[in-house]
């Protein structure tokens, strides 16, 4: 059987690999029991893409479940409009676009480009300021395109037992810092 990476956790690896671990040990627990505010907020704003209400324009695919054989990865689109080959991430809030978040519009670019899609644009999306900011495509930014094919490499042989944070301001903000024998507060 072969393993997938979930689209979800390639901003978690970054991170942490470890919160990867205990998301995936809290399983269906309730969020609001380890949760921060903003996640609560964020995950609040996310509610329309994953209950298809976003839209009712039938050339606009909101929440589809999406695959790509090559990186081995799976997950959920936010919003692709078939008219105008846009693919969105939408996010709460925007105050810096993190590696991680590109790679996660990468994934899903990969996703959809080899489910027959095509795919022009590339976007975020924050509902708070209402602003939207481009991102470049794989092709046209040869340095993050070679630093998210590291990345999955980097996630296919991760070995927890072999991974020491070694960032402590990352365990400072983590909500499993109680519970993980690795952190550094």
């Amino acid at each position: 059987m072969e393993t997938y990476i979930q689209i979800s956790n390639l901003n978690d690896f970054i991170f942490c690999p470890r919160s990867i671990y205990f998301h995936q040990l809290f399983g269906k627990i309730s969020t609001t029991m380890y949760h921060t505010e903003s996640q609560i907020r964020g995950k609040a704003a996310h509610e329309a893409i994953d209950e298809q209400n976003y839209t009712t324009r039938k050339n606009v695919l909101q929440g589809m479940e999406v695959y790509c054989q090559k990186y081995g990865l799976c997950g959920k689109i936010d919003i692709y409009d078939q008219d105008e080959r846009a693919l969105t991430e939408r996010k709460k809030h925007i105050e810096v676009i993190y590696d991680g978040y590109v790679f996660q519009i990468y994934a899903q670019y990969f996703c959809l480009t080899e489910m027959g899609y095509s795919v022009e644009h590339l976007l975020f999306y924050s509902s708070d300021t209402n602003k939207k900011y481009n991102v470049k495509l794989p092709k046209d930014d040869p340095e993050m395109f070679a630093k998210f094919e590291k990345l999955i490499e980097d996630m296919n042989n991760c070995n927890l037992n072999q991974f020491n944070q070694t960032n402590a301001e990352k365990c400072k903000h983590c909500v499993y810092a109680a519970l993980c024998d690795q952190a550094l507060c």
